[in-house]
């Protein structure tokens, strides 16, 4: 069969000519297509044979495998190598040439080629493959391409292509786009449900009913798994129990190329497969043969925490989108079956798609190219989903740390040297750093950087030197793959060959060069630590490196309570790393409260970060810096020791609402971590004159937090929020507010008469909860619908109100009836 026979089977032929019409005419298409419609083949093979763009073609992959796969298919259709007509760039692999027309690219490359050159020379459509991942940096590439074809290129097309999409939020950025969609070609799957029994283990379980369903169907399998642990354990599980013509063949972002290959590869004559895989084959890999898929229902996902700086891991259910998209696996070839480890119950009470990386992602990368694109705010970028402001609060914090920035935002003369590197922002600053040292430090910065790119899986040593000096020896199976990748660092910082000796005194000090925030200092106990960012960190007591008096830390993952567990250091020694980070320590005078002897110490400490390497006393304190002994004593103690009066506590309870009902006024942080980190703004003003902890009784206290609030922000919580309500017959009670819950309003029955609903606040978005008293003021009701209340349950409220108040009124119209403090007589 001929090229061209094969191709035209694929189901977007059906709507072929009207896509190539619209990126002919349109700037902007969005095109809907679930896998196997041939978007990612077909199409950019159609475009190149009717050469209608005569331009480059940039398509972007969220994932290296998907990538690598495309390219070569491309390629191979149109009978040349990867790196002529059809070009890929990835981490540490480049392959194109001047005859190049089409690069498949990934992490961050298109964002690189926006930075690099805004105009985008020679260059005219850009793709966006697989858009419902919602990749970090398809979100970047996407928001900066808008603003170039906006103001420099009217002409640059963008095509954005995705197997599901929120086509109302898409539209919503691209109002002008032309929307297309291609339907599927699919055989129907049989679904069935198994829910894991109470007590079960997710990994016995599946071994279980994959080995019956191998018994009863035919055809290679495909089983989603959250993670590569998982994939590790359920491999050993399976591993002679299957028979010698299935292959157990694990499927992972972390294995080499020659393994992801073998699991994506048509099982060879007389031989079928088991693929264990992580959502990395949901959409963006077609496997030969499966007709059978397992769905455990989980995936594993970082969630990014920007108050600690450290990501937490979480097994996570998936999104029915996620769902129905492994299920579809089955239904490729032939029809197929897919066993769902859940219930049906579970899976519709999932959402509709995952929550966007931009929303749960470490968003440093992403603060270094808007400084870097001369972006002082996200909001003016178009984005689907606008970057968190305290997880961008937090990367501008780390970026200033590093060197990166300066205090207004701009990029530093070293931040602009590290967006040339093509690395996270925290390598950059350690091979930048290195290459002030020369090049033995250099070397080792790009040995070290190569390493924390790609950690050795199975390889439980948490030292990061013992790994370097298993690369430097050969020792480990991808040991060329570190050197290529090294090697291609090191380039960028010196013209000459690269030195393969690592120099181990200067590890610590280039780790910390990068993880500044992640110095950690030993608690001399259980193998406990502090970092310098404040959190606690633990490694396990018979781990190596567990007992070391300051450490280094790169990997470190949250746990569910208690300290962060750390997976990889290396040790340091303080006098190294002061010698060559001077920058990450500073000599600071401490003034506190001694509440055990009632009067004011100070010291001098050497401190690093929130660390404290050494304390020297500074013998009697001046008097007249005693406001900030008492606010450190404020700080340690919690805000439960300040002043706490009715009006201070209704202002805050009030400010605290408006930030979540009312996000739109700016109200700042109110929560107590938030108030006591910056307590000598807000506080310490309002704190002159007093000496001891007993003056704080006269702290002034409400004028503090409006402060803190604004004068503007609080006329407007005042007025979208106020602390009273006027009821109907003019009385004017208090509202209670209360954080996480809605507010309420105590007010007499009677004083609600023709009221006809429950009252609202914050620009009608809020309904009072209304607590209904009884003449003796007694609760009656409480309500969040009046209107409901007057036609249902004040019926039964009339008749005992009735026998047992008859000089009060109870009409049988409340709704319309006078409201009234008084009794009947005085009517």
């Amino acid at each position: 069969m001929s090229q061209s026979s094969v191709l035209s089977q694929l189901p977007i032929d059906a709507v072929m000519a009207e896509l190539l019409a619209a990126i002919a005419d349109c700037p902007q298409v969005i095109l809907k297509a679930p896998p196997g419609a041939g978007k990612s083949t077909r199409l950019p093979l159609a475009l190149l044979q009717q050469g209608e763009v005569t331009g480059k073609i940039i398509m972007l992959e969220p994932r290296r495998l998907a990538a690598r796969n495309i390219a070569g298919y491309l390629a191979s259709q149109l009978g040349e190598s990867v790196g002529e007509t059809i070009g890929l760039r990835v981490r540490g692999e480049t392959r194109v040439s001047p005859q190049t027309r089409l690069e498949i690219v990934t992490e961050g490359v298109m964002t690189r080629m926006l930075q690099q050159d805004p105009e985008l020379t020679g260059i005219e459509l850009l793709i966006f493959d697989e858009f419902h991942e919602r990749n970090l940096d398809a979100d970047i590439s996407l928001a900066l391409a808008l603003e170039v074809q906006e103001a420099l290129r009217d002409d640059l097309k963008l095509l954005i292509m995705s197997a599901t999409l929120d086509g109302e939020a898409l539209q919503r950025i691209l109002p002008a786009a032309s929307y297309l969609e291609s339907e599927g070609r699919s055989y129907p799957v049989t679904l069935a449900y198994k829910k894991l029994a109470t007590g079960s283990r997710l990994i016995e379980t599946a071994t279980k009913e994959i080995t019956a369903l191998l018994a009863r169907e035919p055809g290679s399998m495909l089983v989603f798994l959250p993670g590569a642990g998982e994939i590790q354990r359920l491999a050993q599980q399976l591993e002679g129990q299957l028979g010698a013509e299935v292959l157990i063949c694990p499927l992972y972002g972390q294995l080499s190329v020659q393994q992801q290959q073998q699991a994506i590869a048509p099982a060879p004559t007389g031989k079928r497969k088991v693929v264990l895989a992580t959502n990395i084959a949901e959409t963006s890999l077609t496997i030969e043969g499966i007709r059978m898929v397992v769905d455990c229902g989980l995936e594993r996902l970082a969630q990014w925490d920007p108050k600690t700086g450290i990501s937490r891991l979480e097994s996570v259910r998936i999104s029915r989108a996620s769902a129905e998209q492994r299920a579809g696996r089955a239904g490729r070839l032939a029809p197929g079956v897919c066993l769902r480890l859940y219930s049906e119950e579970m899976l519709a009470r999932q959402p509709a798609a995952q929550q966007p990386e931009i929303l749960r992602s470490d968003l440093t990368s992403l603060a270094m190219e808007l400084a870097q694109w001369g972006c002082r705010s996200p909001l003016d970028l178009n984005w689907l989903d606008c970057p968190p402001e305290a997880a961008l609060k937090q990367a501008r914090a780390l970026l200033f740390r590093l060197g990166a920035l300066e205090q207004d935002g701009r990029l530093t003369e070293m931040g602009t040297a590290m967006t040339q590197l093509g690395v996270a922002p925290r390598y950059g600053a350690m091979l930048w750093r290195a290459k002030q040292q020369g090049i033995s430090v250099a070397a080792t910065a790009a040995m070290l950087v190569a390493l924390l790119e790609e950690p050795p899986r199975g390889n439980a040593h948490p030292d990061l030197l013992f790994q370097l000096h298993l690369i430097e020896s050969g020792a480990l199976p991808r040991c060329p793959i570190y050197l290529k990748r090294a090697k291609q660092l090191f380039a960028k910082l010196e013209p000459v060959s690269m030195p393969h000796k690592i120099l181990p005194e200067w590890v610590a000090p280039l780790l910390a060069a990068g993880f500044p925030d992640r110095i950690a200092l030993s608690r001399g106990q259980a193998s406990r630590y502090r970092l310098a960012n404040g959190q606690g960190a633990m490694m396990m007591p018979d781990e190596p490196l567990a007992d070391e008096p300051l450490l280094v830390v790169a990997d470190i993952v949250k746990t569910q309570q208690g300290d962060s567990r750390i997976f990889s250091a290396v040790r340091a020694d303080q006098t190294m790393l002061q010698q060559a980070l001077p920058h990450l320590f500073e000599w600071r005078e401490w003034l506190d409260w001694d509440d055990n002897k009632g009067r004011l110490t100070a010291e001098k400490r050497l401190c690093c970060g929130q660390l404290i390497l050494v304390r020297q006393s500074l013998g009697e304190p001046d008097p007249a810096r005693a406001a900030e002994a008492l606010l450190n004593a404020v700080v340690r103690q919690g805000l439960a020791i300040l002043p706490w009066h009715a009006s201070a506590q209704s202002l805050l309870n009030r400010a605290q609402c408006a930030r979540e009902w009312l996000p739109e006024l700016g109200v700042p942080d109110m929560d107590e971590e938030t108030l006591l980190a910056e307590a000598e703004q807000w506080l310490l003003p309002y704190m002159t004159g007093m000496k001891t902890l007993k003056a704080l009784a006269q702290l002034d206290l409400v004028a503090a937090l409006e402060a803190r609030i604004g004068w503007n922000v609080k006329q407007q919580l005042d007025q979208s929020l106020p602390t009273h309500y006027v009821v109907p017959t003019g009385s004017r009670y208090p509202i209670r507010y209360q954080p996480g819950h809605a507010p309420v309003l105590a007010v007499k029955l009677q004083e609600m008469f023709g009221e006809q609903a429950s009252p609202l606040i914050a620009h009608g978005k809020i309904a009072l909860v209304l607590e209904l008293l009884s003449p003796a003021q007694r609760p009656l009701q409480i309500t969040r619908d009046l209107a409901a209340f007057w036609q249902g349950a004040y019926r039964e409220v009339q008749k005992e109100m009735k026998g047992r108040y008859p000089k009060h009124p109870w009409p049988d119209d409340p709704a319309h009836h006078q409201p009234t403090r008084k009794i009947k007589k005085y009517l």
